[in-house]
This record gives C-alpha cells, sequence and structure tokens, in this order.
C-alpha cells in the first residue's frame, strides 16, 4: 500500500479546491438562471393581486399601475421625483416619513 506523501496531499488538496470552485461557479449560474425566471414569472404583476399591470404618466414618469385592485407602485427612486414635482406638501412630509424609516 501506498502511504500519501506531501505532495500527494498537496495534489489532493489542489484538485479538491478545483472542485469547490467549479460547484460554486454552477451554484452561481443556477442563481442567475432561476433570478431570470422569478423576474420573468413575476414582471410588472401586481405585488399585491398578481395581476398583470400597465404603466401610468405622472408629470413625465411612468409608474407601475395596477387595474385590477388600483394599486399604483413606484420604481426606487420615484417617490424623490414626485416630491420634487409636487408643489403642495403632502409629498414632501410622505417623502420625510421614508426618509426617517431609511435611518433607523
Amino acid at each position: 500500500m501506498h502511504k500519501p506523501t506531501q505532495e500527494d496531499e498537496y495534489f489532493a488538496r489542489e484538485d479538491a479546491e478545483k472542485l469547490r470552485k467549479i460547484a460554486a461557479q454552477q451554484r452561481a449560474l443556477l442563481a442567475d438562471d432561476e433570478k431570470r425566471n422569478l423576474r420573468a414569472l413575476h414582471h410588472l404583476h401586481c405585488p399585491s393581486c398578481g395581476l398583470q399591470m400597465g404603466e401610468m404618466n405622472y408629470s413625465g414618469m411612468k409608474l407601475g399601475h395596477c387595474f385590477g385592485c388600483g394599486g399604483t407602485f413606484l420604481a426606487s427612486g420615484d417617490l424623490e421625483k414626485i416630491a420634487r414635482v409636487d408643489s403642495g406638501h403632502v409629498m414632501n412630509d410622505i417623502l420625510r416619513l421614508f426618509e426617517h424609516k431609511k435611518s433607523l
């Protein structure tokens, strides 16, 4: 029976590390595929009722709107844009409410 040498152990560790890297790459690809599939399945669907959403124009911005339940949904940064367009204090008050939550 052959007793493993330091050289054999070194190459065994190298092979194991290569296999771990390959497995990590495969997991990452699977995760990317899964993300793409979920996006295709849920993209532009209402988070409240699940129906297909349409777009509404508001001051030159396109907002997601569900014509099934009547919900209007904002993308990241839309609330800030609306607050800048709105001359009233209501949107600014709402924006401050969300900014407070972010800092918590």
